[in-house]
């Protein structure tokens, strides 16, 4: 019997953020960055792990993308118990300035439409 992963046993429909359907090349348009900080928005208790998991990732690259995200002030983490909690900084601007327009927040909330 094939062992599953946590996040395959309570969301069992849930696939990788970085998953390309067949016959795609192995890029997306988003970085790793936005999608462990989307990860976060969808659910602010989730585990570094479990980000690690559905982004792709190592659980240590996922580790140092948070740091820089804190460091940036984006993100701050509160201990809860033993576990983090996740708060981003939703009304910060985007860093490049072809979007600088646009907030975190309205990045998140678009990406998490319909789903």
């Amino acid at each position: 019997m094939k062992k599953r992963r946590k996040s395959e046993i309570e969301n069992p429909g849930a696939t990788s953020v970085n998953a390309s359907p067949a016959g795609v090349a192995g890029w997306t348009f988003l970085t790793n960055h936005s999608h462990v900080l989307l990860c976060l928005y969808r659910n602010a208790e989730i585990t570094l792990r479990e980000v690690a998991v559905l982004v792709g990732i190592t659980e240590r690259m996922v580790q140092k993308i948070v740091a820089e995200l804190v460091e940036a002030g984006f993100l701050e983490v509160t201990k809860v118990g033993r576990r983090n909690s996740y708060e981003i900084t939703l009304n910060k601007t985007l860093r490049h300035p072809l979007e600088s327009h646009c907030t975190i927040g309205d990045m998140l909330k678009n990406l998490s439409r319909n789903r």
